[in-house]
């Protein structure tokens, strides 16, 4: 890629947490902690939390689950996702995996489960079982966006005790998540619902038993844990059972969030968007937009300058680097043609880009 520099705003360090031959776990280390801007959703369920309910309802339809590589055992979480046998976990928890068995609820039945399809980028994974339990109901993904301290409860097998719930509130919407792999997850939730080594794959419930994303990571600090939206898992899990992959748009561009000393270095009237940094030299966007063409300091800021800072995306205001991810993750598809709006030499103009497929 043309690169600027390295960009250090969302630069997340993460390592996989392994208790040996017990759970699999992300843990991090760095994240990205910019603001969101939530749209308007529906309401969410008004009930104050029914711990004890909740678990009665639900539990029955999480799973543990029990893996074997070749480098050994671990074990992580789950849920049913649908009457036809299929369960939603992490990829991280099955990477890899040559023996994959789930345990439903609480000490309940086991079944052999075969592994139907995994998204690296999102950290998702399909599996499938051959019968459910008649106890085993699907559980149903929420069509709303979280809302900021709202009760929430996360289930699953936490170091392998099996059936374990708990309970925080949702800390915080649309954040990203780096993966060790490489890749930013967009509209990432953070919650202080305790999330350890084992919840991997599991859900975070509302207080209606809705699930409002898959348990993913905790940080290396009290109190802080992430999990993949719902909105990501409806967009990624139907093609992982259709075909057992998922492709990604993608635009080929990096981006940082503007604060004032960007918006100061490039003429901007209004301290909004993401400034491009990197642009890839083989992607949809390369001899489309622009990366920055110089640094300037600014207040003791090393920032960069004479590029394209994108400010909108089909129309819709991009307010930082997060909202352009996310649109782009979630609201378009590869071979689509986005229309990108962007300050140019202080310059409003309209760029077309067709976006290509994101490499797995």
């Amino acid at each position: 890629m043309d690169s600027w520099r390295p960009r250090t705003v969302v630069g997340i360090a993460l390592v996989v947490a392994v208790c040996a031959g017990l759970t699999t776990g992300l843990l991090v280390t760095g994240l990205d902690t910019a603001p969101s801007t939530p749209a308007e959703e529906p309401q969410p369920p008004t009930q104050s939390l029914d711990t004890e309910a909740l678990y009665n309802e639900t539990i029955d339809s999480v799973v543990t689950v029990y893996v074997v590589t070749a480098e050994g055992a671990s074990s992580g979480s789950g849920f049913v996702c649908d009457s036809d046998g299929h369960l939603v976990t992490n990829q991280h928890v099955i990477d890899d995996a040559t023996t994959v068995q789930v345990r439903f609820g609480a000490r309940g039945e086991w079944r052999t489960a075969t592994v139907v399809g995994e998204d690296p980028r999102s950290d998702l994974a399909v599996l499938s079982v051959d019968r459910l339990p008649d106890s085993a109901e699907p559980l149903a993904l929420s069509n709303r966006q979280p809302r900021q301290g709202e009760a929430v409860a996360a289930v699953g097998s936490p170091l392998r005790l099996e059936g374990t719930i708990t309970t925080g509130v949702v800390s915080g919407v649309d954040r990203s998540l780096r993966l060790p792999s490489g890749p930013l997850v967009p509209d990432v939730i953070q919650t202080d619902a305790a999330i350890n080594p084992g919840n991997s794959g599991g859900p975070l419930l509302d207080s209606g038993g809705t699930v409002l994303g898959v348990n993913t990571a905790r940080a290396a600090a009290d109190n802080i844990g992430f999990t993949v939206s719902a909105t990501m898992v409806d967009r990624v899990i139907p093609s992982l059972i259709e075909s057992g992959n998922h492709t990604h748009p993608y635009l080929g561009v990096e981006t940082r969030t503007v604060v004032p000393a960007i918006a100061t270095a490039n003429n901007l009237s209004e301290i909004h968007g993401a400034a491009i940094v990197a642009v890839d030299r083989e992607g949809p966007a390369a001899g489309r937009l622009r990366g920055p063409q110089r640094a300037e300091t600014v207040d003791g800021q090393r920032v960069p300058a004479g590029g394209d800072v994108i400010v909108s995306v089909d129309g819709g205001r991009i307010e930082t680097d997060h909202d352009l991810l996310r649109y782009i993750a979630l609201e378009t598809e590869p071979g689509e043609t986005v229309s990108v709006g962007v300050v140019r030499n202080g310059e409003r103009r309209t760029v077309d880009v067709r976006l290509g497929e994101r490499v797995p």
